[in-house]
């Protein structure tokens, strides 16, 4: 069983690997563009005048700008909602780049994905921890009675908040922990934590994706399966940091580690 289990998290490595260095993957990001800073609408690099309108972005372009919209090119103007799939299916397009429309807290924004960024060339794959079992423990979710929003600061420097459902507790290394956790759309969690590892052996913070958990809010803490974060990959990314509570009295050698 255990050699299954192994087999398994080798797939996945891989799978991130190749995710990671997909031409639209995390390595392409470029540059992510708050419209507020621009007031003019030219953001750098890019074709084209954007601007914030309410609940959506105004895109205005000429044929010799050279922009797709669904794949056809864009004369005039075009009203934009989010980006809900991956980069590559973006809507708007300038030659192989993918221009990304994103909304945080109210604030609109462009990422830039080029399949030709300097450190999707330069990517070598991700160091990470071959399986281990021992660090992959039982652990039960108890939701708050109402979810809760704390404000951490995030990658670019800027704090946002971040919503959190409840705690996941666990034993490991003979240690009782937990983690405070986001419950995602589909049911399945989200925690942003740190380790002894962090910023030494380890990226200084990483994510753990536990599936939903079950009627009784049991499932599986899987440190095999620690992610190293978006910004990682790319400075231009803007993860939120560990909440108060999640950096763990513990060194976890486990997981995705760093950018080799």
């Amino acid at each position: 069983m255990t050699t299954d289990v192994a087999d398994e998290w080798q797939r996945w490595h891989e799978r991130r690997v190749a995710s990671a260095a997909a031409p639209h993957g995390s390595l392409a990001l470029t540059a992510t563009h708050w419209l507020e800073d621009y007031p003019d609408g030219r953001l750098p690099d890019i074709p084209g005048t954007w601007s914030d309108d309410g609940d959506a972005v105004l895109l205005t372009a000429t044929a010799a700008d050279g922009l797709t919209v669904d794949g056809r090119p864009l004369d005039g103007t075009v009203r934009l909602a989010p980006d809900q799939g991956p980069a590559a299916a973006a809507r708007v397009a300038s030659g192989e780049r993918r221009l990304v429309v994103l909304v945080r807290e109210g604030v609109w924004g462009v990422r830039d994905f080029d399949p030709d960024a300097p450190a999707r060339r330069a990517f070598r794959g991700i160091e990470a921890t071959p399986y281990d079992p021992r660090w992959s423990v039982p652990g039960r979710f108890a939701p708050y009675a109402e979810d809760r929003t704390v404000r951490v600061e995030n990658a670019d420097g800027r704090k946002r908040g971040l919503g959190l459902g409840g705690e996941l507790a666990f034993t490991l290394a003979g240690r009782e922990l937990t983690l405070q956790v986001t419950v995602e759309d589909d049911g399945s969690l989200w925690a942003v934590f740190a380790d002894g590892s962090s910023g030494r052996s380890s990226h200084r913070f990483r994510f753990l994706r536990p599936a939903a958990p079950d009627a009784e809010g049991r499932t599986t803490v899987d440190f095999n399966r620690a992610l190293l974060p978006p910004c990682a990959f790319a400075d231009a990314f803007i993860c939120p940091f560990p909440p108060p509570g999640n950096t763990l009295d513990l060194a976890i050698e486990a997981g995705e580690r760093n950018l080799l």
